[in-house]
């Protein structure tokens, strides 16, 4: 667990640090929504209002889709069907964001422009339909793990009640089911808090836009505004300093945004108390009025609400596919970038595999040692905080990493832009998902392994060497490809750290000023000249290369889950 103190130790301290450095006035950052660093007035009201706004527009559209989709997964589908379906759900997870935000320039903008009869379409309501796809996944996963642990004995009762299948879920599954569905629409507003690059790409970033009527909330809607991750993944960290009140001031954004994504992810991965786990059978007034059609009306909705996520899918892949064709061409991969927008990507999949195998050889022995201790040391209370902190630290928004390793690595350490930095501020990215996945297939390893070992006399270094690490390896491994199909999608951690969009060598020569090129962050800076056609069409190139090298880790780690019947946590 020593990874995980350290960066809850260096992002809290990076964040009081900045903080005091300068004078921060809390009810002014909190009350005020002008932010106007010439005249020293930091007052993040509007943020914090677009933060909230793109969040409730995100929940609005992806609960009920996500929810009916779990639930159709869960209870209507057999098994056979359901799992590829399920698959392809959780794929869209594995998309990076820097797609998302891709796809929302080509397709949500002009949605929105349309809508609202305004130009260009950056706007509250296209930051809030992307995050809205990107945190399906998340809540119809959780759901249906929620769902599946609803005991059977519950719906054959209800069953044999003669209820019909509408009724069984309403009376007997969902009251079970209700606490872990929470969870995962809680997490998915983890992740929409804490998402930048994407929202970055479509919100239009416009300061001090709060209505005053209902009228022009309305009107906000469709037009620009701003959030607290789109603030801090501007170019304002990097003009701010080191110290002073508008760093101080930036810092409190950070502060502020931590604080709920973490009140979110605690609130979500808290235990079902025993009391809601014990509650039965919940009695609803019964009523015999078109019993038949309206469970048929529900079943239709229910399936219908699942087509989406695959279609979804399809879209986006078919998107790609036809936005991106010049990937399919071999010379596309093998020769370097020429020019602001010519030429291949060679350099690019080298400094991207570059920071995934360093990433990879600093985040594994980490991982494993806390998932080993969370799993097969820890007693079940230590056990719990520890892997609640684990879960909060995989929650935290990545560009608070980036501005932290930018302060420490970057400025304070002296190296510059360094490859190893980019790939140290990624380390956190992957260690949670190693730790959670091994801790997972500690918990389900057969007790008679254990009694076996103890029996034997083995002490506990050897029970760990002979017994934990021969039945964990395939999930910690499928765990290592897990986080490392995330962190190859990351961009706001790399912006500040390690990469430049040109002129650095595929190989750095060194550590200190030895930048890299890398995919996130090529699609980045492509994807803000939208307007160039050459810009655009290496920009969804360099999408698909991405997506590839997502889509082969994880069809390792799916390979790696059927063969060793792993724990499933992961895939929440």
């Amino acid at each position: 667990m020593f990874s995980v103190a350290l960066v809850l130790t260096v992002l809290i301290g990076y964040l009081v640090t900045g903080i005091a450095s300068g004078d921060v006035d809390w009810l002014a950052l909190i009350g005020d929504p002008t932010w106007s660093p010439d005249n020293a007035a930091f007052g993040a009201l509007a943020m914090i209002y677009g933060s909230a706004v793109v969040c409730v527009l995100a929940l609005v559209l992806a609960v009920p889709v996500g929810w009916s989709a779990a639930i159709a997964l869960s209870e209507y589908l057999p098994p056979r069907l359901a799992r590829p379906l399920r698959l392809s759900i959780e794929l869209l997870a594995a998309v990076p964001s820097i797609v998302y935000g891709l796809i929302g320039i080509m397709v949500v903008r002009p949605f929105v422009a349309a809508l609202g009869d305004v130009p260009g379409g950056d706007s509250l309501l296209a930051a809030g339909i992307v995050l809205a796809v990107m945190i399906m996944p998340t809540i119809v996963a959780v759901s249906v793990d929620a769902l599946a642990a609803v005991p059977s004995r519950y719906r054959e009762a209800a069953y044999s009640l003669g209820l019909t299948r509408r009724e069984v879920v309403r009376s007997a599954v969902l009251p079970q089911a209700r606490a872990g569905m929470r969870a995962g629409v809680l997490l998915g507003l983890a992740r929409a808090l804490g998402e930048a690059i994407a929202v970055f790409l479509v919100i239009g970033r416009a300061d001090g836009r709060l209505p005053k009527s209902f009228g022009e909330f309305l009107s906000s809607l469709v037009h620009p505004g701003q959030t607290l991750t789109t603030k801090l993944a501007g170019p304002e960290p990097m003009l701010a300093g080191t110290s002073g009140p508008y760093f101080a001031a930036l810092c409190g954004l950070g502060v502020i945004l931590l604080v709920l994504v973490a009140a979110a992810t605690v609130w979500g991965t808290r235990r079902t108390s025993s009391r809601s786990v014990k509650r039965g059978l919940r009695a609803h007034r019964a009523t015999s009025w078109l019993r038949i059609p309206r469970d048929r009306l529900t079943t239709l909705l229910r399936l219908g609400a699942l087509l989406l996520p695959g279609t979804l899918l399809v879209g986006m892949l078919a998107i790609l596919v036809t936005r991106g064709s010049s990937a399919l061409n071999p010379a596309f991969w093998l020769t370097s970038s020429t020019g602001a927008a010519g030429g291949g990507v060679r350099d690019q999949i080298v400094g991207t595999l570059l920071l995934l195998a360093t990433t990879a050889l600093i985040a594994l022995p980490l991982g494993y040692g806390a998932g080993v201790l969370i799993g097969a040391q820890a007693s079940a209370r230590t056990a719990r905080v520890l892997e609640t902190l684990t879960v909060a630290i995989g929650g935290t928004p990545t560009i608070l990493l980036g501005l932290a390793g930018y302060v420490i690595f970057s400025t304070a350490m002296g190296w510059g832009r360094s490859w190893l930095a980019g790939a140290v501020v990624l380390v956190p990215v992957v260690v949670p998902v190693i730790a959670l996945t091994t801790a997972g297939r500690i918990r389900s390893m057969p007790s008679e392994l254990t009694e076996s070992a103890l029996a034997l006399g083995l002490s506990r270094t050897q029970y760990i060497r002979s017994v934990v690490i021969p039945y964990t390896w395939p999930a910690t491994l499928t765990g290592l490809l897990l986080g490392l199909a995330r962190a190859a999608g990351e961009t706001a951690p790399l912006i500040f750290t390690a990469t430049v969009f040109f002129g650095a060598p595929a190989l750095p020569t060194g550590i200190v000023d030895s930048p890299v090129q890398a995919l996130p962050t090529h699609i980045f800076t492509l994807s803000q000249d939208s307007g160039a056609p050459e810009a655009v069409t290496q920009a969804w190139g360099s999408a698909l290369v991405l997506v590839l090298i997502t889509a082969v880790l994880l069809s390792l780690a799916v390979a790696l889950r059927n063969r060793f019947e792993g724990a499933r946590r992961w895939t929440t």
